[in-house]
């Protein structure tokens, strides 16, 4: 068990660093090439920084280990409302009253409808995958034109000005960076990716097996609290810095992305079945700590320290029903 616990450490490590590598090394990239920074913050750096998620899941079901691919994508759904919100809001609080996200907060909403429903009517295959990433482009698509016409709005100083500090918000970019180093972030991301994701599901595995659990449960708690430690990270530091738009568009976001595209991607290399304990609890869970947000996002209510204890607590009460 003990070596388990240290090479299921060692994959998340691993993972996480990995997965930063990537993202440097495609950014810094892309930016090179002439891709607009805002291109390269719609599609790049979500796609890199849910690269652990997606080689866990896809891992996952090549292992024939399908309830730590679906455990770990909707533990982490739960993981980013209840924890990865909760920790920020009971150290400073959130002013949710100074962002609007109700446009992207429908979106996650739709896109959790979509995947409960084709959940529910068997394992997910790759229609049911084609299906999710096609939201995922329209989503995608949608963020993108939306940008663009906001940019068009802005006269040339404020739209250049707009495009500097994109560049400063984006993870990793280094203008001075040189071709050897990117290809480097590049080979490392590539290469630790699958070892890491290797390393996690089969320790999990083992670990499931020992304590007498199903891998669901292992999914749904150890790989997703790992693997939401990312936008753990991200949202205290936002909310340090009183950027609550940030911390709520990032788990919004974060959200979307794990039932589109990470499932998406999986269903293309195997079939997933949905492990029924899934579609009796977790799957509603879901759905219902996603609900949760709507009053904070349409009416603003502040996420204060109150809010932050019960999102915690009612966290804790999931993962006791859960081991217990």
């Amino acid at each position: 068990m003990t070596s388990d616990l240290l090479t299921a450490a060692l994959g998340l490590a691993l993972l996480l660093f990995a997965g930063d590598s990537l993202v440097k090394g495609a950014v810094n990239m892309s930016l090179r090439l002439g891709v607009p920074a805002l291109i390269v913050s719609l599609t790049i750096v979500a796609f890199g920084t849910s690269a652990p998620e997606m080689l866990i899941a896809v891992q996952a079901v090549l292992d024939d280990a399908p309830g730590i691919a679906m455990g770990n994508v909707v533990g982490s759904n739960i993981a980013n409302v209840l924890l990865v919100l909760g920790v920020p809001a009971l150290m400073t609080g959130l002013r949710t009253d100074e962002c609007d996200t109700r446009r992207t907060y429908l979106m996650m909403i739709g896109a959790s409808l979509l995947f409960i429903a084709l959940c529910m009517i068997g394992p997910i295959t790759w229609m049911h995958g084609a299906v999710l990433l096609a939201a995922l482009s329209l989503i995608l698509f949608d963020a993108f034109r939306a940008a663009r016409k906001h940019r068009r709005e802005t006269v040339a100083a404020e739209a250049e000005a707009e495009e500097e500090e994109l560049l400063e918000d984006l993870e990793g970019v280094d203008p001075s960076l040189s071709w050897f180093k990117i290809a480097m972030f590049l080979l490392l991301g590539l290469i630790g990716l699958p070892l890491g994701a290797d390393l996690l599901v089969d320790s999990s595995t083992s670990i499931a097996r020992d304590l007498g659990v199903s891998e669901t449960v292992i999914g749904l708690t150890l790989v997703a609290v790992g693997t939401s430690l990312p936008e753990l990270a991200t949202t205290v530091m936002a909310a340090m810095r009183r950027q609550a738009d940030v911390a709520l568009g990032n788990v919004i976001g974060s959200n979307m992305f794990n039932l589109l595209a990470i499932v998406g991607v999986a269903s293309l290399v195997g079939t997933i079945p949905l492990p029924p304990e899934m579609l009796r609890l977790d799957l509603w869970v879901m759905l219902g700590t996603s609900a949760l947000l709507a009053p904070f996002v349409f009416l603003r209510w502040p996420l204060n320290r109150a809010w932050g204890t019960a999102f915690l607590l009612g966290y804790a009460g999931y993962l006791g029903v859960l081991l217990i």
